[in-house]
């Protein structure tokens, strides 16, 4: 693979949008960016509207929902499966952990709970969720008891959860993991399990098979809560906490800026592009709202907010297209 250059632009933002915050989602259906839940001040959520970024004029709005609103929340997750965004877990201001699956429906703007209670994937937040074609996927968290190192599907097409078998002992209960389907296998990137983490594993679901995987190549130091996205073959990172606050989730540890991508194939690490060299970057912070998608036709992930070094709230929009040689390798 012949690097390039790595591509940040900071966006313009008009329009009541959400503001500064962290532990929050965001997930893109198209050219538009929703984005829910977060924290101002450390674990007391912010508010329970549904933001609306238009990446054409850069605009946000808030979605006029009806239905089943979700109440707010910190540490959660989206993803979307075609024009259906899909909201798991999270923690509310009394601090408890929750297991509500939220479905929004993007064109008729309703909120609908799928499951809560006795079903599906036990109470977490800090979790990570991906999506395919078809089904919804949740790891991790922090659990009532703990950190988790289970793996759910939820199936959109019959609209019932599935539960997949455990990881080898190898694969810790962690917080802050990467989730990334690519290929049809279900990858698991570090994350944090009392120290940073800087394993890899991944989930067959067609023979239903967890394998560790042993990656070699400019490898990332340890790092959880970093965002990360899928282009072809490639599991990109960026960001993250590298090294934890005494004071926990109520201190900022120390963050990365930097952008790595394994080779799922050939599973080398490559650090991908300079930094300094950027005309805009996001620089150091972790507990981002994140998710990959397209804009100007160009795959890319979108980072949105987040914590700083100094442990203020961000509130500013970046948009990485990583850059590849003529033959896309």
């Amino acid at each position: 693979m012949a690097l390039e250059q790595s591509n940040w632009v900071k966006l313009e933002q008009k329009g009541t949008g959400p503001g500064s915050r962290s532990s929050h989602a965001i997930t893109l259906i198209g050219e538009k960016v929703y984005a829910f839940g977060g924290e101002f001040t450390p674990r007391l959520p912010v508010d329970n509207n549904l933001y609306v970024y238009d990446l054409n004029d850069q605009t946000w709005s808030i979605a006029d929902a009806t239905g089943e609103i979700p109440p707010p929340r910190v540490g959660v997750t989206m993803a979307s499966v075609a024009e259906t965004i899909y909201v798991f877990g999270g923690r509310d201001g009394t601090h408890k952990e929750l297991n509500e699956l939220y479905s929004f429906d993007t064109v008729m703007n309703k909120w609908t709970l799928l499951s809560s209670s006795e079903i599906g994937p036990p109470h977490r937040s800090f979790h990570s969720m991906t999506s395919d074609d078809w089904r919804i996927y949740v790891f991790g968290g922090c659990g009532d008891a703990g950190r988790l190192n289970d793996l759910w599907a939820y199936d959109v097409p019959h609209g019932k959860w599935i539960s997949l078998p455990m990881p080898g002992e190898n694969c810790k209960p962690r917080g802050g993991p990467g989730l990334v389907a690519v290929l049809g296998k279900i990858w698991v990137v570090y994350g944090f399990s009392g120290v940073e983490l800087d394993d890899v594993h991944y989930f067959n679901p067609n023979e239903e098979k967890w394998v560790d995987v042993e990656t070699s190549g400019e490898k990332p130091t340890p790092r959880s809560v970093f965002s990360t996205f899928a282009v072809g073959k490639y599991i990109f990172i960026y960001g993250g906490e590298i090294d934890p606050s005494d004071l926990g989730h109520l201190g900022a540890g120390k963050f990365s800026d930097e952008v790595y991508a394994l080779d799922t194939e050939t599973l080398v690490w490559k650090r991908w592009g300079n930094v300094s060299a950027a005309d805009y970057h996001p620089g150091p912070r972790g507990w981002c709202a994140f998710a990959g998608g397209q804009r100007n036709g160009q795959e890319g992930l979108l980072v949105y907010g987040g914590n700083s070094p100094s442990n203020d709230r961000l509130g500013d929009i970046f948009f990485f297209t990583p850059s590849f040689d003529v033959n896309g390798k």
